[in-house]
């Protein structure tokens, strides 16, 4: 029998075995007491693997709603405010291990749990029963790959174009393993674009969808990067915008195709960097659009500045910048640039790394940080603490190295709040919002020690 003790960042369960070895389940809530496991993988400290039989259950586990809710949203089995605290006091917890003290942040959600994403990835299985091809996900912890029944967590539209496409390939009796998978995105307004991968092929280019974002459009590609809930989204970038402080210059770093930096500061000087180049294609037209919006409410309002307009400066440079240790940058490794607008009220993205644009950042700006899950470059974190940057708006999709981060930045800054927000209900995935100023007296998180 094995005791759960609590949640870990993860996402499973930890308990103890009889010989004093660790095990993370899944399919468990604290204080369960599991009789049968199946074990996914062994490591010498420790197992993981999937709980079969629960022989005392929490009173805060609910009946899941679909039969592969393991494969893609393992808490299905939480009640939705137990899985809102829990989440809290992950956050608080990952920041405790790294010597930051905070209180439990606030998660913040829309409340809708069900059918809210709008990209979705599906396997194919052949079932040998009755020759026909079906949707599937893969078994968590393996490469089997379970057939769907029901599916809770994608905007029904989704699910639905899915297995019109499916109906397609059986008519054709096609062979599931032609193909690596098939992936679908849905616009707020019900448009599903995206398809079929085939192995060993290139990766189609679908039609691209629009949405409107804090009142502004932006076209993406639907198997390109974007946002997956966008209502939950739209709420952290209002947080975002409430925070930026009085900059005129912004900083976007990590930038995607730009939806935060343009939805919250395109009224200001700002500056995006992003390095895919795929990304950086959508994100140089997400500026121009936005650009092109704001040259046309001016012609309208009749206040258009003369000063000159910048439409298309581009380059590759390995230029050095002098002037002593402190501010000497390494070779620019061609980093694209273009500029809109004029020098006051500038749109100016960049097809760079992060961590090549050091460059960039200055001491009288705010800084947006949203780096992919491996967190923030050591070389960017050096730097900001180099220039020091009036303020930084650190959004993170993981936690734990988001906190790293924020003990390393915590040397000359302080924490102003940090919030969670629910963007992926019923699975273990957290965005958390972090905002630090320089030297801001009533700080609410400190470092330890």
């Amino acid at each position: 029998m094995v005791k759960i003790d609590k949640i870990v960042p993860g996402g499973q369960g930890i308990g103890t075995l009889e010989d004093g070895k660790k095990i993370f389940l899944w399919n468990v809530l604290p204080g369960e007491e599991v009789e049968e496991f199946l074990v996914t993988k062994k490591k010498s400290k420790y197992l993981e693997g999937i709980a079969t039989k629960i022989a005392k259950k929490s009173e805060k586990r609910v009946k899941q709603k679909d039969d592969c809710f393991l494969s893609t949203s393992p808490w299905q089995i939480f009640d939705y405010q137990f899985e809102l605290k829990t989440k809290g006091e992950i956050v608080k917890e990952c920041f405790t291990q790294n010597g930051i003290k905070i209180d439990i942040p606030e998660v913040i959600t829309d409340g809708k749990e069900w059918n809210y994403r709008n990209k979705m990835e599906y396997a194919l299985y052949f079932d040998k029963e009755d020759e026909k091809i079906k949707l599937a996900f893969h078994q968590r912890g393996t490469h089997r790959k379970v057939p769907i029944k029901k599916s809770s967590i994608e905007r029904p539209e989704i699910l639905e174009q899915a297995e019109k496409i499916v109906l397609g390939l059986n008519e054709r009796r096609e062979e599931a393993r032609k193909y690596q998978s098939l992936i679908l995105r849905c616009s707020k307004s019900g448009v599903v674009s995206g398809g079929l991968y085939e192995n060993h092929k290139a990766h189609p280019v679908f039609p691209s969808l629009s949405d409107e974002i804090l009142g502004i459009s932006y076209r993406y590609s639907p198997n390109g990067f974007f946002q997956i809930n966008l209502p939950v989204y739209e709420m952290a970038l209002r947080e975002i915008k409430e925070n930026l402080g009085d900059s005129s210059k912004i900083l976007d770093l990590y930038s995607g195709v730009g939806t935060i930096g343009l939805s919250v500061a395109s009224d200001r000087d700002l500056t995006l960097v992003e390095c895919d180049k795929s990304a950086y294609s959508e994100l140089e037209k997400n500026c121009r659009q936005v650009f092109d919006a704001r040259l046309r409410s001016a012609f309208s309002s009749r206040t258009v500045s003369r000063s000159p307009v910048v439409t298309g400066s581009e380059h590759s440079s390995s230029v050095v910048t002098s002037g002593g240790p402190s501010n000497e940058m390494p070779p620019r490794s061609h980093i694209v640039e273009k500029k809109m607008g004029t020098h006051r009220n500038m749109i100016h993205p960049i097809l760079a790394k992060s961590e090549e644009a050091l460059e960039y950042i200055e001491p009288e700006m705010t800084v947006i940080l949203d780096p992919p899950r491996a967190g923030c470059h050591q070389k960017l974190l050096e730097r900001i603490l180099e220039v020091l940057p009036e303020r930084i708006v650190y959004l993170s999709c993981n936690p734990i190295t988001q906190a790293r981060d924020v003990a390393i930045l915590s040397e000359k800054y302080q924490i102003m709040s940090v919030k969670a927000f629910n963007f992926f209900p019923k699975t273990p995935h957290i965005e958390n919002l972090v905002v630090f100023v320089k030297n801001y007296p009533s700080a609410v998180g400190l470092r330890e020690g």
